[in-house]
């Protein structure tokens, strides 16, 4: 067992962000990446409204300048899944191995039962790490089809946020699936560079706010394809180029070039639950507290980014409540010394 001052579970910009503050405040601090690191900007193609970045970075370029940075001031980088924690006494243990018999792919898909089964079975084992203090930073995954081509193109024509990638679609064709606010805000950003904007939807009406589904409906750029299911992606290797889709039960491929999906996110909390206090969809609560902003229902955890954000979700929010976390560690620390 390795004890450790400060654990940071996640490696996005808020992970990221809170290992260059607590690091240059000489607080040692360990970052556990998982296994692979950047969080869903690894898959963005391009960056070009975070502050300072003048020229657009990809997002793998722009998260492994994030990391570099963070080295660079001491963090250290495990890439290791945390697979269990305990919050219940201090220090906070941790452990990265799996149950017998659990493969990694197996773990990472257990619904929520069989992984609160799974999370009890390895903690019946010593920890293999024990930290004074956590910021959870594990962020949210934005949901998918799983039709096929989805992967093969993501950050390739395929994205899940408009905000982001909307000015890459400069008078092109896109298409958005969704019924939500989400799907409504997305066409929204895409109408003021897109040409085209068809938004397809598998009912017969929106679930969206009446006041979303008014300034959709009334844009002239946006269609609407009612009753329809995505059922495939296709292109060449480079990028997205026709999609299939079902409607009234009849298939059809049209040409595309993009597709976002914007069905909605799901907070990356499996391992905390009955450990910290959630939301009703499953987000990280903080603590309402005079000192510390970003203190979760436990003393001496914490959490930011997109974790405890479900309605922003962009990489300079995230980044910015990373920060904040790793102030309220460096007083939470010198408050207990």
């Amino acid at each position: 067992m390795k004890k450790l001052q400060l654990a940071i579970i996640g490696s996005g910009p808020a992970g990221l962000t809170a290992g260059i503050y607590t690091s240059r405040a000489r607080i040692e601090t360990t970052l556990f990446a998982g296994l692979e690191i950047g969080g869903q900007l690894m898959y963005t193609s391009g960056i070009e409204n975070f502050p300072g970045v003048c020229e657009g970075k990809t997002g793998p370029l722009f998260m492994m300048d994030l990391q570099k940075q963070a080295m660079r001031f001491g963090t250290t980088i495990q890439y290791e899944q945390i697979t269990a924690v305990d919050f219940t006494k201090k220090p906070f243990a941790l452990w990265t191995n799996l149950p017998p018999l659990m493969d990694q792919k197996t773990f990472q898909s257990a619904g929520e039962d069989e992984l609160l089964q799974a999370m009890q079975t390895i903690r019946q084992t010593e920890a293999n790490y024990v930290a004074d203090v956590l910021i959870i930073a594990t962020g949210a995954s934005s949901i998918t089809l799983n039709v096929p081509g989805e992967k093969e193109y993501f950050g390739r024509g395929v994205s899940t946020c408009a905000v982001c990638d909307a000015a890459f679609y400069q008078d092109k064709n896109v298409y958005v699936i969704g019924g939500g606010d989400s799907a409504m805000e997305d066409s929204i950003a895409l109408t003021k560079f897109a040409k085209q904007v068809t938004i397809i939807h598998r009912g017969d009406a929106f679930r969206a706010s009446k006041i979303m589904q008014e300034r959709v409906l009334a844009n002239p750029k946006v269609k609407v394809m009612w009753n329809s299911n995505l059922k495939e992606i296709s292109g060449d290797s480079k990028i997205v180029k026709t999609i299939k889709v079902e409607t009234d039960g009849k298939l059809q491929e049209l040409p595309t070039d993009g597709v976002f999906l914007a069905i909605g996110h799901q907070p990356n909390t499996g391992l905390f639950r009955q450990q910290l206090n959630l939301d009703r969809k499953g987000y990280i609560e903080l603590k309402p507290h005079e000192i510390y902003s970003t203190m979760t229902s436990v003393a001496g955890v914490f959490a930011a980014g997109d974790v405890t954000d479900h309605r922003y979700r962009q990489a300079i929010v995230a980044a910015g409540l990373g920060a904040q976390a790793a102030l309220d560690v460096e007083h939470y620390l010198l408050n207990l010394s």
